[in-house]
């Protein structure tokens, strides 16, 4: 055949051109990942090897321009490697594996039918769900279905959608439970793992679930991981199963392991003066955004609750784990659309959490460790922006911790708050727990929390509980007194206990030293004699039998006690009256006075005063003197009280005519009510006359009805009953006396009795006989 008669190859339709259009550009991108050291001095997402539709999805969010970690660990994700990211807080990592989680699926032609492709797994709710927000913006184009697992929602909704799901963004607690229990949830098809906050999820706080998590999931799938503070511990890495693992670390050749632009300080004050440079330092900042962390949930309540009631004059926003996951994604998303705010936090938003413009971060409590306070610094000075950040240390923290950050590479000065700027808000807190009760029980439970949040503190050097300076602390709360804390006794006695064991040591080994000086010393006979060894043998045998030292009369045995007694599962908050005896009766009281009764020493305990708060917060005695200039100022004393005795009658006069209106209202409705109880009476009376009484026909006088209720009379309710269950008790009496005879002289006929009005109980009860026919 010639060239003209061959055939023309046929039209394609629109849809077919896009899939060859498709086809050929996923093959070119798949050679280009196949060397990623291509692209390691890319700076645009546009010069990356990825589709067009992520390309499209990231323009829409207006990302545009590649950060450091990003240029070096998408190239390496795109070649399907393992994947270790260290990077600083801020500098873009979430999309740094979303934007390979994307690509990994669409050239692996991902559908609905393959089942679950990608896990990402983040530590706190807050994260994953600013995750899921980031992963539909740039992936809006592609058609893949993507889920949020989270605690706090619909376990049955999340069960009947999850096995449809090609993305899932989880906690780890939340995605377990769907492993155990969601029918057709298989993750056998898994492509990519992506931890973010590597170390925190790695830690002992998730180390069950996240073997157990590991254990479902398959060995050939691509795994990475991303934080601020990455582990490259063996262990770590084996759990994990990783493959030969791409290290990318950004900030680990820089000078410092915060952002460039962010300014770092550190206060050093005392415990109880925390608070007051808080409210200080927030009504000094009012035109600010602010994060204040916190080390325990009930004292960000309590200081939540009480900074509400001193209005410090800006929006006040509070966070913690005790809170519904409703209640913390409202406050979550308000915050970020807030322009002037203080967000009074613990560290569930210390990791990961993008709050937009944040000018401070203050710590008010010290961080666990350098690498908490790197994260909780993060939430400011993000993507190249500005930021400060204010620690507050104790004078027992203040060496260790700084030692901490400096090998950290953590550049932070020491600056210090002048006194005159100081405002104090304790009198206001006394006030506040004095007249609420709630206050009051929120101020001890932030109390006990923050103490036994230093107390399990891994490192000692650092966090010293019991140097704490507990009365102190209590008073700046507003609390009256300390509540009982069994630990820190505890460990406050188990530190004396080591100190004289310590000192029992030192002192034996003087001893024994003095002992080889004078060995080749001269001696007489005598002193031979008292330095033989044997000597004491009796007494020693004595005192074993006796056992002195572990007498526990008249001492406080901390086993007896612990001994069959019942715990509570937390602490003490009110400190009991037998515990305040005991302590009066020290070791250094006389022999009389430690066999005093408790009647005695109470009697001899400090009474307390009565106070009442004002206003202002001022304390002031229950009654107090006025000036006598102040008093002469209202005018004369006899015109003063004049003018008090006119008002006071006034007011007498006001409640008098009040009372006199109110009796008689309630006179009025006890005579209804007496007038209704007769007629019950009278009926019930005939019902039980039956037939008897409808043949006697009587006439009374016209006051005998009101006589017998003696309505309108001034007679007590106790004499009206006790006439009315005589005349009802004789009234039965004569009927059950009546003979047969009576009811035969009156069958058939009708008679009518008529006589005077009944006056006493007497003629009332002749009236009755005389219609009985008695």
């Amino acid at each position: 055949m010639s060239e003209e008669q061959q055939p023309e190859p046929p039209k394609l339709s629109g849809r077919q051109k896009r899939k060859i259009i498709e086809q050929e550009e996923l093959q070119t991108i798949e050679e280009k990942t196949k060397q990623p050291e291509n692209f390691v001095d890319t700076k645009f997402f546009d010069d990356l090897p990825i589709s067009t539709k992520t390309r499209k999805g990231l323009k829409r969010a207006n990302f545009r321009q590649l950060t450091d970690i990003q240029r070096k660990a998408i190239p390496l994700a795109l070649a399907k490697r393992d994947v270790l990211g260290a990077a600083k807080t801020g500098s873009g990592k979430t999309l740094s594996f979303l934007v390979p989680v994307l690509e990994i699926l669409h050239r692996a032609r991902w559908n609905q039918a393959d089942g679950l492709g990608a896990l990402i797994i983040s530590p706190t709710r807050e994260l994953a769900v600013q995750i899921f927000e980031v992963l539909k913006k740039i992936g809006f184009e592609h058609s893949f279905s993507a889920g949020l697992i989270i605690g706090g929602k619909d376990f049955k909704v999340e069960s009947e959608r999850i096995a449809r799901m090609n993305i899932l963004v989880a906690t780890p607690g939340r995605l377990l439970q769907h492993m155990d229990q969601s029918v057709g949830f298989d993750c056998d098809n898994l492509q990519a793992l992506v931890l973010d906050e590597a170390d925190r999820i790695l830690d002992m706080g998730f180390q069950k679930t996240v073997n157990a998590i590991i254990d479902n999931l398959p060995n050939s799938r691509q795994t990475m991981l991303f934080s601020a503070t990455q582990t490259r511990s063996v262990k770590d890495l084996a759990r994990l199963s990783l493959h030969d693992p791409e290290y990318v670390a950004v900030h680990e050749k820089s000078e410092h392991s915060t952002p460039h632009n962010l300014t770092q300080h550190y206060i050093v004050c005392d415990l109880q003066k925390k608070l007051d440079i808080l409210f200080s330092f927030i009504k000094s900042h009012l035109q600010n955004k602010t994060i204040v962390f916190m080390s325990s949930c009930k004292q960000t309540r309590f200081v939540f609750e009480a900074f509400c009631k001193l209005q410090p004059g800006i929006s006040l926003l509070h966070l913690h784990g005790k809170q519904k996951q409703t209640k913390r994604v409202e406050i979550f998303r308000k915050f970020t659309s807030t322009q002037h705010a203080v967000l009074f936090s613990t560290d569930i938003a210390a990791r990961g959490l993008d709050f937009p413009a944040v000018d401070w971060v203050l710590q008010l409590d010290c961080p666990e460790d350098a690498d908490t306070y790197i994260h909780r610094v993060g939430r400011t000075a993000r993507f190249d922006a500005g930021g400060h950040g204010l620690l507050l240390l104790l004078p027992t923290e203040a060496e260790g911790m700084i030692e901490e950050l400096k090998k950290k590479k953590v550049p932070i000065d020491e600056i210090k708050v002048r006194d005159s700027k100081q405002k104090s808000i304790q009198k206001q807190l006394q006030s506040f727990c004095f007249r609420d009760a709630e206050m009051k029980y929120l101020g001890q439970r932030a109390f006990v929390s923050y103490m036994r949040s230093v107390y399990l503190q891994r490192n000692k050097n650092i966090f010293k509980a019991t140097e704490l300076p507990t009365e102190e602390y209590a008073a700046s709360l507003g609390l009256a007194g300390v509540p009982k804390i069994k630990f820190l006794t505890q460990a406050k006695a188990k530190e004396t206990a080591v100190s004289r064991l310590l000192k029992e040591n030192d002192k034996k080994e003087e001893d024994v030293e003095e002992e080889e000086k004078t060995k080749d010393q001269v001696k007489t006979k005598y002193d031979r004699m008292f330095q033989r060894k044997n000597q004491d043998i009796l007494s020693e045998h004595y005192n074993k039998l006796v056992d002195f030292e572990n007498d526990t009369i008249g001492k406080d045995d901390d086993d007896d006690e612990d001994f069959m007694t019942i715990r509570r599962k937390d602490h003490e908050l009110e400190s009991e009256p037998e515990e305040e005896i005991k302590e009066l009766v020290s070791e250094n009281l006389s022999k009389r006075q430690a066999n005093m009764t408790k009647k005695h020493i109470a009697k001899k305990m400090t009474k307390g005063e009565r106070i009442v708060f004002d206003d202002e917060g001022n304390p002031h005695q229950l009654y107090e003197m006025e000036n006598e200039e102040e008093f002469l100022k209202a005018g004369d004393a006899k015109v003063q009280k004049e003018a008090y005795i006119s008002e006071e009658a006034k007011v007498m006069e006001s409640a008098d005519w009040d009372d006199k209106a109110t009796a008689k209202q309630k006179r009025k409705e006890k005579r209804e009510k007496r007038k209704l109880q007769k007629r019950l009476e009278l009926e019930e009376m005939r019902r039980e006359q039956g037939e008897d009484m409808d043949d006697v026909v009587y006439t009374l006088g016209s006051g005998a009805e009101d006589n017998y209720s003696e309505s309108g009379s001034e007679a007590s309710s106790d004499e009206e009953d006790e006439e009315r269950k005589a005349f009802k008790r004789k009234w039965r009496e004569a009927q059950e006396d009546s003979s047969s005879s009576e009811d035969e002289s009156l069958s058939g006929k009708k008679r009518v009795i008529e006589t005077d009005e009944p006056v006493t109980l007497a003629d009332q009860e002749a009236l009755a006989l005389k219609l009985l026919g008695a």
